[in-house]
C-alpha cells in the first residue's frame, strides 16, 4: 500500500504543490532554515521571515558571524529562540567542521544542533536524494488514516515503527520529491483541524480510514495536560525617550531574551506604582493600563500591564530609546502587544 501511495503521491505533488520560497532551489540552507522556521508555525506567516532573514544572513558563514542580538531580532515573533541559537551553533559546526558547506549524509546533518531525524532526513532527501524519510505530525497522520493504524503517534515507539516502514519502501528515485509530497499531502489535503479532503486526494481510493469512516478517530494522540495559570504584572517604565527592559535568566522558559519589567503577581494600581517606587525609579503618571493573555504549549501568562512615566532611570534596568526598541532588541510574543501600545501615549 505504501508503494501505491508513493506511486500517486510523485505525479499528484508536481501537479498541485505551492510555490514557496524555500522551494526554489535545493540549497540545504535554505531547506534547513525553512524547516526550523515551519516548526509549529504557519506557512503564510514563515514567508516573510523566510525572506528577511536570507537577506539579511544569506550563507552559512553569515549566520556563523551574526551577533545573536541580530539573529533573535530577525526570529522575533517566531518564538523557541532556541531553535535560532541552535541555527547558528550548527553553522558555526559547518563552518568549523566542513569548511562552511553544509555535509551530505545523514549521520553527519543529524549531528548538528537542533536538528532531529525528522529535519535530517528531510535535509537528507530533499538536498541530496537519499531515501531517508522525514516524519512530522502530517506524515504521521496521513500514514494512520491511509492503514487505519490506531497507534498513539505521541509515542516514540510508534514514531520509530512508521518511520522503519516507510524507510522500507521509500523510493530509491526522486526520494524528495516523495518527502515534499508527503508534507503536502498533510498540509493542504490531510488536515490536521476540520475533515479531510478526500474529494481531491491522490491516495483516497486505497486510504483505509476513508473505506472504514474512521478518519474522525485517526490519528490516536495522547491526552493533553491541562497549562498551568500564572498571573503577570508588567511595566512599561517610560521617560521622555527611553523605556525599561530586563534580560531573562539564560536558562528557562524564554531564556536569554529582553522583556519589559514584570513580576509574577497581579497587582492593582496602587501596588504597581508602589513596586516602582521600589525600585526607584521615580514614577510621576500612571498612563494606561491594559491587559493580554499569552499560550505557551505548557503554560498561560495571564498578564496586566502599567504603563508608568518616570521621572528617571535606574541602574537595575536597561534603558533603551523607541527607535532601537524596535530596531535592535527581540522582544518575545508574549510582550510585543504592550510595546504597540507605546506608538499611542
Amino acid at each position: 500500500m505504501l508503494i501505491a501511495m508513493f506511486e500517486a503521491l510523485i505525479p499528484w505533488y508536481e501537479a498541485h504543490k505551492r510555490e514557496l520560497p524555500w522551494r526554489q532551489d535545493r540549497e540545504p540552507y535554505h531547506v534547513w532554515l525553512s524547516e526550523i522556521m515551519l516548526q509549529q508555525t504557519r506557512v503564510e506567516a514563515v514567508k516573510e521571515y523566510y525572506r528577511r532573514f536570507v537577506t539579511a544572513l544569506p550563507t552559512i558563514p553569515d549566520l556563523a558571524e551574526a551577533p545573536e542580538e541580530q539573529i533573535l531580532k530577525l526570529w522575533e515573533g517566531l518564538g523557541y529562540y532556541n531553535r535560532v541559537r541552535n541555527l547558528q551553533k550548527a553553522a558555526q559546526t559547518i563552518c568549523a567542521e566542513y569548511t562552511g558547506v553544509f555535509p551530505s549524509e545523514y549521520a553527519q546533518i543529524r549531528s548538528l544542533s537542533g536538528i532531529g531525524d525528522y529535519t535530517a532526513g528531510a535535509i537528507a532527501s530533499i538536498c541530496f536524494d537519499a531515501p531517508t524519510p522525514a516524519v512530522d505530525g502530517n506524515v504521521l497522520r496521513v500514514y494512520s488514516r491511509l492503514l487505519a493504524d490506531d497507534a498513539n503517534i505521541d509515542l516514540q515507539t510508534t514514531k520509530k515503527r512508521i518511520t522503519r516502514k516507510l524507510q522500507e519502501t521509500y523510493p530509491q528515485k526522486n526520494p524528495g520529491i516523495a518527502t515534499q509530497a508527503l508534507m503536502e499531502l498533510g498540509a493542504t489535503v490531510c488536515v490536521p483541524n476540520g475533515a479531510p479532503r478526500c474529494d481531491v486526494c491522490p491516495v483516497a481510493e486505497i486510504c483505509q480510514a476513508r473505506k472504514q469512516d474512521t478518519w474522525r478517530n485517526l490519528p490516536v494522540r495522547s491526552e493533553k495536560k491541562k497549562r498551568k495559570i500564572v498571573d503577570k504584572t508588567v511595566f512599561i517604565l517610560l521617560t521622555e525617550d527611553t523605556v525599561a527592559l530586563h534580560k531573562r535568566s539564560t536558562s528557562g522558559l524564554l531564556a536569554g531574551m529582553w522583556e519589559f519589567p514584570n513580576v509574577d503577581a497581579k497587582l492593582d494600581k496602587q501596588a504597581a506604582v508602589t513596586q516602582v517606587t521600589g525600585w526607584q525609579a521615580e514614577p510621576l503618571d500612571l498612563l494606561m493600563q491594559t491587559s493580554y493573555t499569552h499560550i505557551f504549549s505548557h503554560v498561560e501568562w495571564h498578564m496586566t500591564a502599567y504603563y508608568i512615566r518616570c521621572r528617571k532611570t535606574n541602574k537595575k534596568w536597561k534603558w533603551v530609546t523607541k527607535e532601537s526598541l524596535d530596531e535592535t532588541y527581540a522582544l518575545p510574543s508574549a510582550f510585543r502587544p504592550f510595546r504597540e501600545q507605546i506608538e499611542n501615549l
